[in-house]
């Protein structure tokens, strides 16, 4: 998000056409200093909610970036509430109006930066460089004047076109700009240099950038590119402006062009490459025609870096309200709220629930507040609001080893909770994979413990976890372990078939249940016996019961390194590790399974880690 983007009406085009269409877009960003951000974000959420507005706000403590779309009623009501905040009065609004809502969601982010450039210390709302007017720019090329014009821009916008002679800063993302300044000759510190960008939001961080490395005379762009097209037309421009919407590219008329953008490589296309053999809609272009392997190694690397980007900082790590699901229970059909909750977490006095829904915590699936007498049904889901909290750091360093168009494959780091529950509701692998693969939301086809390492199978839709998690109830997926345990077992290889109970004590934790337990079989092998009397050994579970491996190990007498709640009944059990304590010695090393779609057969490694070498 580069800022306002969106393309203002054409000179050429009808305005009473254009206002009649449904759909308001606005695009608007100011550089101002924010206070409040969780609070701020929790509300705007709200209101556009409310509205009915879909987009993208990005808030930060240097000012705000947005793309919203909607009613434009609601539209123009939201930029009164944004006027409203200090330091966002003066916010001006870019419009234009389009048939169909062009945004999926509506998303508030808070980020470090509203465009991200790594450097500390520019700060556009305090200062920033001089702005030329398109005009103006225009008239001192109409005659000649020596400047150097430099395109902020990325190397692929560039493609499409920029001013004539302009200077490439030539780099792949804003971040690479302060490298590319190091490169420029020295004798530009003493010339007239007019730099530029699509909405000129880059350039409010770019100027002050150069100057504070000793460029003497730096001016930027007012509105960039999409200003000077609105007001000079195509006057010493050649090609056209990529924009960062469905339009791909305008010409100087702010016309849509028939550039295409490459879905792998996101590259702009031209009509002629468009043509070329090597453009495969939706799949390849010819700036990144690669064999599958690459193209898989490629779609990889992007996965990876949008999870650094959603667990950098972790999710949990801003204050937000916690919502603790509740689904009620054919047991509780025509209860009351207040009666519901105090039947199922019996372990909160009822003078709790009672101050609990007078504080309006006790709200519906659709987070509107519940009155103590309001009659539930069986099957309703309730949600018990907990006030602005941090959650615990987790690691959030998940590896996608595997993706196809049905399952996804992880080698899932520890400490990381799969789901929300007790003190973690964003900081989860749900959290984190709904967030890199919204809209989709991916479903894990089985479970690991928060502390356990290693493989784990995701399905990206309802249809295909149904398939792949009936191999796992079926006994269809083949499980391998690695354990380090405490002692050395007699034989190589053995096998435990102790039933496990089917309740979890108070600790959350199963024990043996010899008279009424699951049935549960894990076989051993035994890989290396340590000088340390610490044992390696392999696991394979035949069953799939809750805590299973380690249970096993505990009741042979061998407990897992690490285990924080099998490892003695004198220790208070604990769920979930602290980052950097020891870890739990237990790792989801393979899995073979049948693909849902094809019925392959695959099998996966994820690495052993370093206490398993």
């Amino acid at each position: 998000m580069y800022g306002p983007c969106p393309i203002p009406m054409s000179r050429e085009s009808d305005p009473a056409i254009q206002a009649s269409l449904p759909v308001a877009n606005i695009a608007a960003y100011r550089f101002a200093p924010l206070e409040g951000l969780p609070s701020l974000r929790t509300d705007l959420l709200a209101f556009c909610r409310a509205h009915q507005l879909r987009g993208t706000i990005l808030l930060s403590t240097e000012g705000i970036n947005l793309f919203v779309a909607g009613d434009r009623q609601a539209v123009d009501a939201l930029l009164a509430r944004l006027r409203s905040i200090p330091g966002l009065a003066p916010l001006e609004a870019k419009y234009s109006h389009t048939v169909h809502q062009p945004f999926r969601r509506m998303l508030v982010r808070i980020k470090k930066e509203i465009i991200a450039f790594g450097v500390p210390g520019i700060d556009p709302a305090r200062r920033t460089s001089p702005k030329l007017a398109p005009q103006q720019l225009k008239a001192w090329l109409d005659e000649g004047r020596p400047l150097t014009l430099l395109d902020t821009r990325n190397d692929y916008e560039v493609k499409l076109g920029t001013f004539e002679n302009a200077l490439a800063a030539g780099v792949d993302h804003f971040r690479d700009f302060p490298a590319a300044v190091a490169r420029l000759p020295a004798e530009l510190k003493d010339q007239t240099i007019v730099m530029f960008c699509t909405g000129g939001i880059r350039c409010e961080k770019a100027g002050p950038y150069m100057e504070s490395q000793g460029f003497r005379n730096v001016l930027q762009l007012d509105g960039g590119i999409l200003k000077y097209f609105e007001h000079c037309g195509g006057a010493h421009y050649r090609g056209e402006c990529f924009v960062f919407d469905q339009r791909v590219g305008v010409d100087p008329a702010l016309q849509e062009t028939d550039a295409a953008q490459c879905f792998n490589c996101l590259s702009p296309l031209t009509a002629a490459e468009q043509q070329d053999k090597r453009y495969v809609p939706g799949r390849s272009c010819p700036w990144c025609h690669r064999s599958d392997a690459e193209r898989a190694t490629q779609a990889l690397q992007r996965r990876h870096r949008a999870i650094r980007e959603a667990t950098d900082p972790l999710p949990g790590s801003v204050p937000a309200p916690m919502f603790r699901p509740l689904r009620v229970p054919q047991e509780c059909d025509g209860l009351s709220v207040l009666e519901t909750f105090c039947r199922l977490v019996s372990h909160l006095p009822a003078s709790y629930w009672e101050e609990e829904c007078h504080a309006g915590n006790l709200l519906d699936s659709r987070h509107q507040v519940l009155a103590a007498t309001q009659i539930v049904r069986a099957g309703e889901r309730l949600l018990h609001r907990l006030p602005y909290t941090t959650e615990p750091a987790v690691n959030g360093d998940v590896t996608v080893l595997h993706e196809d168009e049905a399952l996804i494959v992880l080698n899932k780091p520890a400490p990381l909770p799969m789901h929300a529950g007790g003190r973690y509701t964003r900081n989860t692998l749900q959290h984190i994979l709904n967030s890199v693969y919204r809209p989709q939301k991916p479903k894990p086809a089985h479970r690991l413990d928060a502390n356990t390492t290693g493989l784990v199978v995701v399905a990206r839709s309802r249809h295909f976890a149904g398939r792949l998690q009936s191999q796992f109830a079926q006994g269809r997926v083949g499980k391998t372990y690695l354990v380090r345990v405490q002692g050395h077992p007699v034989v190589d290889q053995f096998e435990c078939d102790a039933p496990i109970g089917k309740e979890a004590r108070a600790s959350g934790t199963r024990e043996v249940d010899a008279v009424s337990g699951a049935a549960a079989i894990t076989r051993f092998v035994v890989r290396h016996r340590s000088p340390d009397g610490t044992s390696l050994l392999e696991a394979r579970p035949l069953t799939g019961r809750t805590n299973q491996i380690r249970i096993h190990c505990a009741f042979l007498g061998f407990p897992v390194v690490g285990d924080a709640a099998y490892r003695s009944q004198s220790d208070p059990p604990r769920q979930t590790l602290d980052v950097g304590e020891p870890p739990l010695c237990l790792h989801a090393w393979k899995i073979e399974l049948s693909h849902p779609v094809s019925g392959e057969a695959m099998s996966f490694t994820a690495a052993p880690p370093n206490w398993a070498t």
